[in-house]
């Protein structure tokens, strides 16, 4: 296995950073202190603290991407896709919880911030490859009649939901005990 780059220890300092002491608190010393970077590096790969922060959301949506990705096979049931949106999302925040943490709670600053466009970009792309990948399973009236942002909502809504109650240590029952009930739940609320 490839040795992380100074850029993943640098992200990787910065999360544990952000889980221990909050986004606000956290000061670009503490990272560099964090991941034996020196300030020049740090500086080099990322300017400042709000691209650190932008990197690192960018970077673990990515990952749920990737995940997503993978999973995708040519000719897979409107259920099974449906299905697969919702237990790669468990699996990544159950592996990630800290990371699933900062991004459930750093979308806004990180959308007004510097790469606030290069998020709406990889939303956008990844929102076409869902459209996409769903398009056949639309024509053939597999779903329900709902809006596209109304669908997304519905099939993840529920799952995010209680992913943020999970990691808040608020449920007595653990994320990934729910997997497959989460999926069943959003399957069941958008096929015709």
């Amino acid at each position: 296995m490839a040795r992380p780059s100074r850029k993943d220890d640098i992200l990787q300092a910065a999360l544990a950073c952000f889980s221990e002491s909050g986004v606000d608190a956290t000061t670009i010393e503490m990272i560099r202190d964090r991941s034996g970077a020196s300030i020049g590096s740090l500086y080099h790969h990322y300017g400042n603290k709000e691209r650190i922060i932008g990197a690192l959301y960018l970077t673990g949506v990515g990952q749920y991407a990737a995940l997503l990705d993978a999973g995708i096979e040519e000719g897979m049931s409107a259920e099974a896709c449906v299905k697969l949106f919702v237990t790669c999302y468990v699996d990544w925040v159950a592996a990630n919880p800290d990371w699933a943490r900062f991004i459930l709670h750093s979308r806004g600053r990180v959308e007004a911030g510097e790469v606030g466009e290069a998020l709406r970009e990889a939303n956008r792309e990844q929102g076409r490859r869902i459209a996409g990948l769903l398009s056949e399973h639309r024509r053939a009236g597999a779903f329900k009649e709902l809006a596209a942002e109304l669908f997304n909502s519905v099939v993840i809504g529920p799952s995010q939901d209680y992913a943020r109650n999970w990691l808040a240590g608020r449920t007595k029952v653990g994320l990934i005990d729910c997997r497959d009930q989460l999926a069943q739940i959003a399957w069941e609320s958008v096929k015709a």
